[in-house]
């Protein structure tokens, strides 16, 4: 007997179409894989603008999936409060079976589909409230939304077992681990990149990622400045209510960075499938990450890594890249330094990076155990 095709409804990204941040690549993944297979799937994105200030994509259906724009107070730090309320209200009186919340923030509103009857997973991204652009009332309401998340939460999804461990000895709540998956990408060559900023093929050192603190570029840039090399430092993607944090990165790089420190700002399409693909290594020096989409990403274009050896990257990588202690300026630089002068070595970790990669994290995989869970919830 066939399965019952389900309805449903996701929020907490901010445009479905956008690569904003790995929230938004997660739920389209997610929800066009799951429309292909039959099911009805209802996304509702902000109406706000494009955090980067790129041009939207305004499609109202793409793949099967609805696509369906909320109220949103497009003002530093309201748009996430308002449009998850907005979106909340929306997926209650809907006709979704199950209502899927991302990220802690948003499941502040869980409990309102639950009045109405819905199944609600919650999917944890990370531990927003510990983020150094939230503090204050921002910080205390991402912890709230956590709580909800605990308490109305038919399942809570985690991405990395470091997670689950913490839902389990501070609240005692079980979660279900599911990670992330990643595509096996095809590889380009630097011709944008070349054109647009002299990039070729293992001439830069990249990092691919949001602009936040703690992805750790304050100390990739201090760690950059010892460094002994031709090549270019590159640093690629837009902030996230964090242009201040963008200025002080400059600063720090001073009158470095018309000669090897290079800002692309965000980036998107065929520049960013180059940027991967012609690195000579990939870092992630970060403090705090959920499961860095940039990072499965960046292995899946056959890349040498560099991480920080907290959980949530060094579980991804295992043996698989050259891991440092975080937040370690002097550790960053030798690791660096030693592969910049090792070439040999690099390709080594190029050469076993992707299949391992692309082995470990499936989406395929992914979406069957998450509708598997929708079911449990709804039999």
């Amino acid at each position: 007997m066939a399965e019952k095709k389900l309805n449903i409804a996701m929020l907490g990204h901010k445009h479905m179409l956008s690569r904003e941040g790995g929230i938004e690549i997660v739920v389209c993944e997610l929800a066009t894989r799951m429309a292909a297979k039959g099911h009805h799937v209802i996304c509702y994105d902000r109406s706000s603008s494009h955090v980067s200030g790129e041009t939207l994509d305004d499609r109202r259906e793409y793949k099967g999936v609805k696509i369906v724009p909320v109220w949103t107070l497009e003002r530093r730090g309201f748009a996430a409060f308002s449009s998850s309320i907005s979106a909340a209200w929306e997926a209650a009186f809907s006709k979704a079976d199950v209502v899927h919340f991302h990220a802690e923030g948003p499941a502040a509103m869980c409990w309102l589909p639950k009045l109405k009857g819905k199944k609600v997973i919650v999917t944890i991204h990370g531990l927003d409230w510990q983020r150094e652009k939230w503090h204050g009332l921002a910080s205390k309401y991402i912890k709230f939304g956590e709580r909800q998340a605990v308490k109305r939460a038919d399942e809570i999804i985690v991405l990395s077992h470091g997670v689950q461990e913490y839902f389990q000895k501070e609240y005692n709540r079980k979660t279900v681990y599911i990670p992330n998956g990643v595509n096996t990408p095809e590889r380009r060559k630097a011709v944008e990149i070349k054109e647009k900023w002299g990039l070729t093929k293992d001439s830069y050192v990249l990092f691919l990622g949001r602009i936040v603190p703690e992805k750790g570029l304050r100390y990739l840039i201090e760690s950059w400045k010892g460094i002994k090399t031709d090549k270019k430092l590159v640093i690629a993607g837009g902030s996230s209510d964090t242009q201040v944090f963008m200025n002080e990165l400059k600063a720090m790089v001073g009158n470095t960075v018309d000669d090897n420190v290079l800002f692309t700002g965000f980036q998107q399409g065929r520049i960013l499938e180059e940027l991967y693909s012609n690195a000579y290594v990939y870092t992630l020096p970060s403090d705090l990450e959920g499961m860095p989409l940039s990072l499965l990403e960046a292995m899946s274009y056959g890349n040498c890594c560099v991480v920080s050896d907290i959980p949530e990257c060094a579980d991804v990588v295992e043996d698989k890249a050259v891991v440092f202690p975080k937040g370690n300026v002097d550790e960053l630089r030798s690791v660096i330094q030693t592969l910049l002068d090792d070439p040999q070595k690099v390709q080594e970790y190029k050469d076993s990076a992707a299949d391992y990669i692309t082995h470990k994290y499936n989406w395929d995989a992914v979406v069957e155990e998450t509708l598997m869970l929708y079911r449990r919830c709804n039999r």
